[in-house]
């Protein structure tokens, strides 16, 4: 539900808006292909669904699916690319070290629509080839500062535009386990466990989505085809102007053959096994790779100062989502 903070105003106009994303997405993309080593690829925004390339994400949501007369075969619209990136790291011949980023444009009609989020998602998609020896926790975490740094730089740079921008990140980051997490707060739940520890760590990494904690219950859901549920997280900033954690990130090092058996089991998807993808990784025929996706709308939003993802993106929004932004004042695109 959508909730504009007492007193909110906008810190830039809808041209200096408009500007400012733009200064964003070339200065982050910049930075973070810097970082890791990536370049930049072009991503479908539809797949074949017998494929198993897309992105199931929790197991409830319903892609966006259509006939193509043509084609004489379905598709579907992307959730997000987690799988093809593997796949395409493979296809392009990428050797270790190196990697791709790309744009992923995605519908998401089943989203629950408020501040941070919408039914159109819009992500920088990353994956990059490593060694087996780097499936590490050690490594999992390098690569999340580097991100942190990426993102902290460009809001540096970006205030060199607009002084006027009041918005305070913290490079110091306090990685956690979602069990780490429970135990410190088992009477809260996850939402409200997150709120409760990016509040004092304002940046935090909470490692371990997908897998049942010791209550039985997960942090969080997970599809258990891409990321290893040991080696994966969330990366999260506090958001000043809504006072809530943010998830910028959600990224992890993806599954082995052998994890993606054991993960497959867990959830119930063995059906999965016989899919081309599922298929290709479990013979081992896959490169080992870490990576993820991060939020476009969403690091827009945190680096201006936004109280609505809709003030950085176009989307479609309910009736008392618009009345409620037309009264706060404030500017859907």
């Amino acid at each position: 539900m959508t909730n504009i903070p007492q007193g909110y105003k906008s810190q830039l106009s809808l041209y200096d808006t408009q500007r400012a994303i733009e200064r964003i997405k070339h200065i982050f993309l910049a930075k973070m292909c810097a970082a890791l080593h990536l370049v930049r690829v072009t991503a479908p925004l539809v797949v074949d669904p017998t494929t198993g390339l897309n992105d199931n994400l929790n197991g409830v949501e319903r892609p966006v699916g259509f006939d193509v007369p043509a084609v004489g075969a379905d598709a579907e619209v992307v959730q997000s690319l987690a799988k093809w990136k593997r796949y395409a790291l493979k296809r392009y011949d990428f050797n270790v070290g190196k990697g791709i980023v790309c744009d992923m444009n995605a519908i998401r009609r089943d989203e629950e629509l408020d501040n941070l989020h919408s039914i159109y998602v819009d992500q920088w998609d990353w994956e990059k080839v490593i060694t087996s020896d780097q499936r590490t926790e050690e490594y999992l975490h390098e690569v999340v500062r580097r991100i942190v740094t990426a993102i902290c730089g460009t809001l540096d740079e970006l205030k060199w535009y607009y002084p006027q921008l009041e918005v305070e990140l913290s490079r110091d980051i306090s990685f956690i386990t979602a069990q780490e997490l429970e135990d410190l707060y088992p009477e809260l739940d996850p939402r409200e466990r997150e709120h409760r520890f990016v509040s004092v760590h304002r940046t935090a990494f909470i490692q371990g989505v997908g897998g049942a904690l010791r209550s039985g219950k997960p942090h969080d859901g997970r599809s258990p085809d891409y990321d290893d549920w040991a080696l994966n997280g969330d990366l999260l900033f506090w958001d000043d102007v809504l006072s809530c954690p943010l998830e910028a990130s959600s990224m992890g090092i993806r599954v082995s053959p052998e994890s993606l058996d054991r993960q497959l089991t867990i959830a119930g998807c063995d059906d999965r096994r016989e899919l081309p993808f599922h298929k290709a990784l479990l013979a081992g025929e896959l490169p080992a790779t870490i990576g993820g996706g991060i939020g476009q709308s969403r690091l827009c939003m945190l680096l201006l100062g936004k109280a609505h993802v809709g003030e950085v993106q176009a989307s479609v929004w309910d009736a008392q989502t618009m009345a409620l932004c037309k009264e706060a004042e404030v500017a859907l695109l």
